[in-house]
């Protein structure tokens, strides 16, 4: 319900002044002041990176996130600026001497691709498994993996207010119409919901929705709140705007349009959830952040937290305990800690499973229990979310103990099953059953 002591239409009286969305790109390296104190064969490698997988920041987390003097070991720093480690080797050597050679732009942007396409730009089958078909005909920009969940992908909201240099999406972001997954027309999910009516969940993602004009998502979500799509209960938003870009909330010029619709989805009696993309608990200290937090909350709406466990980044059980109680004392319900994806600059990031699992129970233990409701840490991997419990012995065998959490198969939600011990592995396709069993059960 509207907390009726808050006005989330007047934004009048707020001490937030309108900041100007300055963005600077790959183009526009060179004319971030504060990379210019770095050394030049640093910010040369930088290039060579932002080069092969997309880079974007804009002047908000360069001036309110970042600490510069703790560069390039700042969280903030790493989740957003390229780093050299981020690309293997032989491919960041590869690419940097032809940028050296000065070669033609056509045979480096071969070379990139090539690179690009070792990267697996799309994991867990995003593209040949997850897209849905309507009348025998596929339907781009939708993703349906899970029975009662619904991907959105709106063909305005693929982009993002700055880019996480972890990002399983990446791929989105290169400019490879191949590659990209967007929706032309918001018909196509109307026509997709009519035919399936057991999708409870529709969630809008990107790239980042809340990139949109108001009354564009506005044209998007207010179909689904008629008697006609009464079986969609549950209305998620996906987005990382609350850190990289809180003004959305706050004082773009359209953000009482914003809190508004959001209004208008609960009081047409769905529920609506913010998914909030966190990776550290600075993002939680500016004080526009925790406004624009406030405002969302006061419209009924649900803020639930999520993000990969990554190496450089949060590492540590201290960042997430703190990350975890500081998002309940505002009022967020902590959601998942994921594993990182095998994409992208994976290597880079990516923890040991059995790592990631200490890491997340030194957390759990020191925070009480209403801050224990992340699940994780979790793989979303091709055959559906599979949750670490931990490392223990049965009948002389150590085991990792794993539970699929969600499955492209509902019957094998909540089924857990058993992985040989192994201290390297980093995502499900490297681990072997236990017991002597050829296979797991989703792989027959």
């Amino acid at each position: 319900m509207l907390n009726p002591s808050i006005n989330v239409h007047d934004i009048s009286q707020t001490p937030f002044a309108h900041q100007r969305f300055k963005v600077y790109t790959a183009r526009q390296f060179d004319q971030i002041p504060q990379l210019q104190k770095l050394p030049e064969e640093q910010r040369f490698d930088m290039r060579v990176v932002a080069s092969v997988l997309p880079f974007r920041v804009n002047q908000y987390v360069i001036d309110q996130l970042i600490d510069w003097s703790a560069v390039p070991d700042d969280p903030i720093f790493q989740l957003t600026f390229p780093q050299r480690g981020m690309l293997a080797p032989e491919h960041f050597d590869r690419v940097a001497q032809a940028m050296r050679d000065g070669v033609e732009q056509e045979q480096l942007n071969q070379i990139i691709a090539e690179v690009r396409a070792a990267l697996n730009p799309h994991p867990a089958g995003q593209m040949e498994d997850n897209v849905p078909h309507l009348n025998g005909e596929p339907i781009p920009g939708l993703q349906h993996k899970y029975r009662e969940t619904v991907l959105y992908f709106p063909s305005s909201g693929q982009v993002c207010h700055s880019y996480c240099t972890f990002c399983f999406r990446w791929a989105q972001f290169v400019g490879d119409k191949d590659l990209k997954i967007a929706a032309k027309e918001t018909s196509q999910l109307l026509d997709y919901l009519r035919a399936h009516p057991e999708v409870t969940d529709v969630l809008v993602t990107g790239g980042d929705p809340l990139v949109m004009k108001t009354r564009n998502l506005r044209a998007c979500l207010e179909p689904l709140l008629s008697p006609e799509f009464e079986h969609v209960r549950t209305i998620r938003i996906g987005t990382k705007a609350l850190t990289f870009w809180p003004q959305r909330f706050v004082t773009d010029e359209d953000a009482d349009d914003l809190i508004a619709l959001f209004v208008d989805i609960q009081a047409a009696g769905k529920h609506l959830a913010i998914l909030s993309h966190y990776n550290h608990w600075r993002e939680l200290e500016p004080a526009i952040a925790r406004e624009a937090i406030k405002r969302i909350r006061a419209t009924g709406a649900q803020i639930r937290a999520q993000g990969p466990l990554l190496a450089h980044i949060n590492d540590d059980p201290a960042v997430w305990a703190r990350l975890w109680q500081t998002q309940v004392e505002l009022g967020i319900i902590p959601y998942y800690m994921f594993v990182e994806r095998d994409t992208g600059a994976r290597h880079y990031f990516e923890v040991p499973l059995v790592r990631a699992w200490e890491i997340y129970r030194e957390a759990m233990q020191q925070v009480s229990g209403i801050a224990r409701t992340a699940r994780g840490p979790s793989m979303s991997s091709h055959p559906g979310k599979v949750e670490i419990q931990g490392v223990t012995e049965i009948n002389g065998e150590k085991v990792l103990a794993l539970r699929m959490i969600q499955g492209r198969n509902p019957d094998w939600v909540q089924r857990p099953f058993f992985a040989q011990y192994d201290e390297k592995a980093t995502w499900l396709n490297h681990l072997k059953p236990a017991f002597g069993e050829e296979k797991f059960f989703f792989e027959e």
